[in-house]
């Protein structure tokens, strides 16, 4: 598992590293530009005003939605990328919190038309994924709605035969969805399969 000096080394690179294996269409970030496609247009559509990032990196995703006039609001625990995303964003709200140990305090004081959380669940144990998932549940508005886009499988089964065929490259450190799994913890979900190795989990 990378902790915040691996992600403050890894940040100048990150967005490289992710668009050529994406484009290779291979794990770790094969289906990545569909998923932040997909949940920005969802986003736009919904004519949601009030976004929540968990682990926003480098805000690829929410600075679009920041120059389309939404709120942005996010937590990340790693200084530069914080900084990146703040010089992209400057107006928004940006704080500096390990999520594995819970919503920031401050995050807490306001409810959200849309939670976005791509490619950083996965540093979580299933049960603090659980954990902190019916955590941002309590911080939806109305008819809010929650896009999980990550590392993800519906089954088991279908992880482990990504696993084998990326053994050489595969992450061991990292704890990757299996839909099939946590579904019965919430019961007004789905799951959107994007590639081999990723997709969306919305959560209401």
């Amino acid at each position: 598992m990378l902790d915040n000096k691996g992600f403050d080394l890894w940040a100048d690179n990150y967005d490289k590293i992710v668009e050529k294996s994406d484009n290779d269409n291979t794990y770790p970030f094969a289906g990545y530009k569909k998923i932040l496609n997909k949940i920005y247009n969802c986003v736009l559509e919904s004519s949601s005003k009030n976004i929540l990032d968990i682990g926003f990196g480098t805000g690829t995703l929410v600075t679009k939605l920041y120059e389309k006039g939404c709120n942005i609001y996010g937590q990340d625990f790693s200084d530069e990328m914080i900084k990146l995303a703040k010089n992209k964003m400057p107006n928004s709200k940006l704080v500096k919190g390990d999520f594995s140990k819970g919503i920031a305090e401050e995050l807490k004081e306001q409810k959200y038309d849309v939670i976005i959380a791509t490619y950083s669940l996965h540093h979580l144990t299933d049960i603090d994924k659980v954990k902190n998932i019916k955590q941002l549940i309590g911080l939806l508005n109305e008819n809010g709605i929650i896009y999980i886009g990550d590392i993800a499988f519906s089954t088991r089964k279908e992880l482990e035969k990504c696993k084998k065929k990326y053994e050489e490259h595969w992450d061991n450190e990292e704890i990757y969805f299996v839909y099939d799994e946590i579904k019965k913890e919430f019961a007004n979900s789905e799951f959107i399969k994007y590639s081999e190795c990723a997709g969306i989990i919305k959560i209401w």
